[in-house]
């Protein structure tokens, strides 16, 4: 059997259990006691130690290595001299460490031994532990200690296109483990969603315009997100796909999850957007108009523009959707979105040719990991 350590690809003999009453088709369970992942459940020829997967979690989440790169790396641990003779694992370890974060993370939030309980939209997904969420960090009688400008909802939605997602060939055998779970969202919204064709009226703002340009070799554009203004913390089940730049279809999908998100009896919302001044014309009335879209009752929303993008727009625009004259906004420059799709950058080449499923799951667990590291920075 080849197994696969942090210190290299080594081949050890190893024998099936047959003691009395022992069974043999039970063998991968038998090495999962001894932390080893097989490859496969009957008769497994490659074992992946549970080290070496939580190295390569950790890899993928920091150094933005690829599983290619991390398997490069451990055939040279292995024989630096020779690689091309240290068997080839590669698929192996593609397929196994899919397996093994999908594991960890319905572990860590409490799904990984009831088989009966589905996680639900965003269950797989962590949110910000600062911002006011009614029933998770504020107490029962916050509604007569605090006003509404106090604990007004903060999000901020932007694109980036450069996280494109090439047709897949055969997309009928894609699978997927936690579509939906986590902080992308499932495509099924876009059957029920309805399509906006609406130019600018101020500015030549491109992510308006650039709805109706169309690459054919790509399923996706970009991918558009909302987080929490304060803090860059990612919502969870509001990170969308964009088909032909940023279409309202998407963005309004966005942000109504993200406004529905632990926010029982808050009543008002500040939501900052690059196109604040034109997303917000007809957005009330395009969520009357669409099955897929649902906002809490009573939500005050108050548009405004980050102070980076508002300098583009129309003198018009500064007065009433600027961050300096919107009470409760407190100092927000309304571009945290921007410093957050740095490290997305570095991995969306890798992404680009992954399948839906698989890209989904990456992208959910790097947003994962960027609430984390701010959650325990606090």
């Amino acid at each position: 059997m080849t197994i696969v350590h942090t210190e290299g690809i080594f081949s050890h003999v190893v024998s099936v259990c047959n003691c009395p009453g022992s069974n043999p088709n039970d063998w991968h369970l038998d090495l999962l006691r001894q932390r080893l992942f097989p490859a496969s459940i009957s008769k497994p020829k490659t074992a992946f130690t549970f080290s070496v997967l939580d190295h390569f979690l950790i890899d993928a989440l920091e150094c933005k290595t690829s599983a290619m790169s991390f398997y490069q790396k451990l055939k040279r641990f292995t024989n630096n001299a020779f690689p091309e003779r240290v068997p080839d694992r590669y698929r192996e370890l593609m397929r196994v460490s899919w397996l093994w974060r999908d594991l960890k993370h319905r572990k860590w939030f409490g799904f990984g031994h009831d088989m009966e309980q589905d996680p639900g939209d965003g269950g797989l997904a962590l949110f910000c532990p600062a911002c006011p969420q009614p029933g998770v960090n504020l107490p029962a009688d916050w509604k007569v200690h605090y006003d509404r400008d106090t604990i007004m909802r903060q999000c901020v939605i932007d694109g980036n296109f450069t996280a494109q997602h090439m047709k897949m060939k055969k997309p009928e055998l894609d699978v997927a483990l936690s579509d939906g779970k986590g902080y992308m969202v499932a495509e099924s919204h876009l059957k029920q969603s309805l399509d906006s064709k609406e130019r600018s009226t101020c500015s030549n703002h491109r992510a308006i315009n650039a709805a109706n340009i169309n690459k054919s070799n790509l399923w996706s554009t970009g991918i558009g997100a909302t987080a929490c203004a304060q803090h860059g913390c990612f919502v969870p089940h509001s990170m969308v796909d964009f088909q032909k730049g940023e279409r309202y279809m998407n963005t309004d999908y966005s942000i109504c999850n993200a406004l529905g998100y632990h926010s029982e009896s808050i009543t008002k919302a500040l939501v900052i957007y690059d196109v604040g001044c034109q997303w917000s014309i007809n957005f009330r009335s395009r969520v009357k108009n669409s099955p897929s879209l649902l906002l809490p009752p009573a939500l005050e929303i108050v548009p405004a523009v980050g102070k980076f993008h508002l300098s583009a727009h129309k003198l018009s625009c500064f007065p009433r959707y600027s961050l300096n004259f919107i009470k409760g906004a407190g100092h927000l420059d309304g571009e945290i979105l921007e410093t957050l799709w740095a490290p997305f950058n570095k991995i969306s080449p890798t992404a680009r040719s992954m399948t839906q499923a698989h890209r989904q799951e990456v992208y959910d667990d790097h947003m994962r990991d960027s609430n984390w590291k701010k959650l325990v920075g606090m």
